[in-house]
């Protein structure tokens, strides 16, 4: 039996082999200042591996650069916060309108439609907001 099997079709543990496999070791030394030099361009390569980083320097292949746009985090962050404050206007606005159909009272019809009132200003108001934020990133991006 053990005729059947020839060592080319045994089978070996594993992760298969690689037609190819890069053997040849090249070594830099840098000074300080272009190790730091060096640590910025990885950073802003967004690859996760140094070696094949310093592989498409040499062989002259681009690299993506990531960067952070401060702005549009600011205004995102804001138009966070104007959501938010947005839901509770209306929340505020869903209680007042139950408030009115339960209580047929007119004075408190009056005091919660006054409160109503307000309540629809506010929301008026924090809508324009949003609006304008949007119109600004839409100008910032065009």
């Amino acid at each position: 039996m053990e005729d059947l099997i020839t060592p080319d079709k045994q089978r070996k543990p594993g992760r298969p082999r690689k037609a190819d496999p890069a053997k040849k070791c090249v070594m830099v030394r840098f000074t300080d200042e272009e190790y730091a030099r060096f640590l910025t361009m990885f950073e802003k390569s967004g690859m996760h591996s140094m070696a094949r980083f310093i592989k498409g320097q040499v062989f002259d292949k681009a690299f993506r650069v990531i960067q952070m746009d401060r702005g549009v985090t600011e205004i995102a962050t804001i138009l966070s916060s104007h959501h938010a404050l947005y839901r509770k206007i209306g929340v505020n606005y869903n209680q007042v309108v139950k408030m009115l159909y339960i209580h047929f009272s007119q004075k408190k019809a009056l005091a919660m439609l006054y409160k109503l009132e307000n309540e629809t200003r506010n929301l008026i108001a924090v809508s324009e907001k949003i609006f304008a934020i949007v119109q600004k990133l839409r100008q910032n991006d065009s």
